[in-house]
């Protein structure tokens, strides 16, 4: 007990305290600790791969210039570098595109295929993106569908499907080359697309395929149409060489396509003095007359029942 009535430390135990903690400065402070910490930390750095320093180095100094490329603008033109560095790096190893073979193209040459997919000759085949190649070959409209496979290590083969021209589509005075699926695949028609039949009209080229499809089944008819003219989008006239307008019905123009046939073929329609033949109606054909046959029909028809009252006199 100490003087204030609390239990001392037992003697015994704190000078073996004091003991051994004396003895841990004392070793501490002597040399050969020092040099155990010394051997320590060699053990460690001598752990480290060769090499590892000057990696890090360089990835340091690439960090670097990437940020200093980003705050001065200049990231395209040192990803480009950096492609071209890395490019020349595959080649130099082997990966040079150095055979590349194209099938499937008839509109298109060798040339366009290769702009269009983004690939060179002389590029790298190891860092070509498959994808991306064709998902470019597949904008260019006359493409309907691509293939690109990489056969290592310096094969590309290409394979494309290719829409090919169907029809001339007219819209406000404008002609297009079209696909049978309506795809616009030429803006300028020049002598080669002279004889594709011509579709006019705001959403002719989407329903084209249906009304030539039919056309198909009367070649007698089909070969007297000049263009087919898509009226408000839901049904079709027919412009004929001759100037005269066939109006077919929206539902069965098939069916009109054959009364127009039996017409022609029994009384010659086609080729009387007539503007427009309405075959809207199941039922019916009415038939307009130019305005000067409409006179002379109007006083023919006024002569002959004159006649008539003058026989029955």
């Amino acid at each position: 007990m100490d003087d204030r009535g609390r239990l001392a430390e037992p003697l015994t135990r704190s000078r073996i305290a004091r003991a051994r903690s004396s003895t841990l400065i004392r070793q501490s402070s002597e040399p050969g600790a020092a040099a155990g910490a010394f051997d320590d930390l060699s053990r460690l750095v001598a752990r480290i791969p060769r090499g590892w320093g000057a990696a890090a180095t360089f990835v340091f100094l690439l960090c670097a210039l990437g940020y200093g490329a980003v705050r001065g603008g200049h990231a395209d033109a040192a990803l480009a570098r950096i492609g071209a560095a890395r490019d020349a790096f595959s080649v130099a190893a082997g990966f040079r595109t150095a055979h590349i073979t194209i099938t499937g193209n008839r509109k298109l040459s060798r040339e366009d295929l290769l702009a269009a997919a983004g690939v060179s000759e002389q590029g790298s085949l190891l860092f070509l993106d498959a994808d991306a190649a064709r998902t470019r070959l597949k904008a260019d409209p006359w493409i309907a569908d691509a293939t690109v496979l990489k056969l290592y290590p310096d094969r590309l083969t290409i394979a494309v499907i290719e829409r090919q021209a169907f029809a001339l589509w007219q819209k406000d005075g404008r002609a297009r080359v079209i696909a049978e699926d309506g795809t616009v695949v030429q803006d300028v028609v020049d002598t080669r697309f002279a004889d594709l039949p011509l579709v006019v009209g705001q959403g002719a080229e989407k329903r084209a395929r249906d009304i030539l499809a039919v056309a198909e089944r009367f070649p007698a008819i089909r070969d007297q149409v000049r263009a087919y003219v898509f009226v408000a989008e839901r049904r079709w006239n027919l412009r004929l060489k001759n100037g005269i307008d066939v109006r077919l019905p929206e539902d069965d123009p098939a069916q009109a396509f054959a009364t127009l046939v039996t017409l022609d073929r029994d009384r010659k329609l086609l080729s009387r003095d007539v503007v427009a033949i309405d075959l809207r109606l199941a039922d019916r054909v009415t038939v307009r007359l130019p305005h000067e046959a409409a006179a002379a029909r109007a006083q023919a028809l006024k002569d002959r029942k004159t006649r008539r009252k003058g026989d029955d006199a």
